[in-house]
């Protein structure tokens, strides 16, 4: 249980996220004093900024991941290979 809170709430419905609906933000006591207006606009910029990637940009950087390993063993196999030759 909470007893003695005191605190100004700015709570953002449009978070541009297909993962949440709202955002709620507590506003630290050494900016209370700002206007409401310049709190909801940064709680807004923050909740679009914090929103996750849309899955078709995952899927492509977890495929250019893959791919760069794929590159990486490529070039260790060949690697291996070279040496083989040259040192028998």
């Amino acid at each position: 249980m909470i007893k003695g809170v005191n605190h100004r709430v700015i709570e953002v419905l449009e978070s541009d996220c297909e993962y949440f609906e709202r955002a709620i933000f507590f506003v630290k006591p050494e900016y209370s004093a700002l206007s409401e207006g310049t709190l909801r606009d940064r709680a807004k910029a923050v909740a679009r900024s914090s929103s996750a990637p849309p899955p078709s940009q995952i899927l492509r950087s977890r495929f250019s991941a893959i791919a760069a390993l794929l590159s990486a063993a490529g070039a260790g196999a060949a690697i291996c290979a070279a040496l083989q030759t040259i040192l028998r």
